[in-house]
């Protein structure tokens, strides 16, 4: 009589398991990889808004310390600062440029946008004089000089920053 040797191969639940752990491994990916691209546009937005900060400490060392005070100065000012030579000044996700738009803050109120108001003007930098900010709200200040601008993130919250 023959002795017969075991049979090589894997069995079906082996199998199933193997493809349900490659399952859940991919799972998890396709879970936090959206969460990801969000945080990375999330943080070019941020790198953005510094860049107008950066450029507004320029427009003021050739202004005599000035800020811009009219919504065209401000369309001016992204134009001739944030866009010279060609340069690309957008948001990260849809390609679009930014916009700014001038806020009211006077007698001490700073209204911050509401949502109706930031879903009408996708991409808009919204811009108070006369501001800082107190976390993610202006706050006004006395001081002529100040600016503080509100940009809405993707993720979550508002980037609110100041001179």
């Amino acid at each position: 009589m023959k002795k017969q040797s075991p049979k090589k191969g894997f069995t079906i639940i082996e199998v199933v398991l193997v493809l349900a752990i490659a399952g859940l491994i991919f799972l998890m990916v396709f879970v936090a990889l959206p969460a990801l691209q969000r945080s990375q546009r999330d943080t070019q937005r941020r790198d953005d808004m510094a860049r107008f900060m950066s450029q507004l400490t320029q427009y003021q060392s050739n202004n005599n310390g000035n800020v811009p005070d009219t919504q065209d100065k401000w369309s001016n000012f992204v134009t001739n600062y944030l866009r010279v030579g060609g340069d690309a000044f957008e948001d990260p996700q849809t390609g679009e440029p930014y916009a700014a738009k001038k806020m009211d803050c006077a007698s001490g109120n700073c209204s911050a946008p509401n949502s109706e108001t930031i879903s009408a003007n996708p991409n808009t930098i919204f811009i108070y004089n006369n501001a800082t900010c107190d976390g993610e709200n202006p706050s006004y200040d006395s001081g002529k000089r100040k600016v503080a601008i509100l940009y809405k993130l993707e993720g979550s919250g508002t980037y609110c920053g100041h001179n």
